[in-house]
């Protein structure tokens, strides 16, 4: 009796059950590849923003914050660049609950793009987890065939010539847990590091929203102040 080593199963396979195999390494491949670089790209996400919201923690107005932060990328400078651009477009205007609204609306597009850009990758996690399985049940469905063909033509039982072939088929099943059940558990994590970085967006556009609204109050108090004179 050959020996039954994974790699001896593989390579005694047949071709379409090969094919699933490639196909679910593959899938795995992937699988740590997006938990890599989603794991750097959250982290260093994550340590930017708590970082831009702690420097502008004192600052006074729009402007402020936008010294405090320099010409440096991201988030925050997006949420304040829209704030500014609102306050300057509506110069004029006496409705400051019509210029919230307006900022409100553009803070929401910076999040729901941010949203869609943070969660890149996690569609692949889910489909491998949900699939792989069932691609691996092909396969050893396909392999258990072939040996039952195998045994009729050479019409034995012998436990000797059957075991080989439901072994490489149930390999392909094996493989395809291997490939679902860290796919499943990393995008579980990412699905709550995600939330616990969305939450930090919501609190840079909330700091966006009160410096604008500190704004507008101090622009009001000097025309006041103006008038009064």
């Amino acid at each position: 009796m050959k020996e039954l080593s994974p790699w001896v199963m593989f390579m005694s396979a047949d071709i379409i059950v090969k094919a699933v195999m490639v196909g679910l390494a593959f899938a795995s491949l992937v699988t740590w590849t997006v938990f890599i670089a989603k794991s750097i790209e959250l982290s260093m996400a994550s340590a930017k923003l708590r970082s831009a919201l702690r420097k502008i923690a004192e600052a006074r107005s729009l402007a402020e914050a936008q010294m405090a932060l320099g010409t440096k990328q991201g988030i925050l400078p997006s949420f304040l660049t829209a704030a500014l651009r609102e306050a300057r477009m509506s110069a004029g205007l006496s409705s400051d609950s019509g210029i919230k609204e307006r900022a409100a609306s553009s803070f929401a597009e910076i999040v729901r793009a941010e949203q869609r850009r943070i969660r890149i990758g996690m569609g692949f996690l889910a489909t491998i987890g949900s699939t792989s399985p069932f691609v691996g049940l092909f396969g050893t469905v396909w392999g258990i065939m072939n040996s039952f063909i195998g045994i009729s033509k050479s019409q034995t039982t012998n436990l000797a010539v059957v075991a080989p072939g439901i072994a490489e088929a149930l390999l392909a099943t094996a493989i395809g847990l291997v490939a679902a059940i860290p796919a499943v558990i990393i995008y579980n994590h990412f699905s709550r590091v995600t939330k616990g970085y969305l939450e930090l967006v919501s609190r840079a556009s909330g700091a966006a929203a009160r410096l604008l609204s500190r704004d507008l109050d101090r622009s009001h108090g000097s025309t006041h102040s103006r008038a009064a004179e």
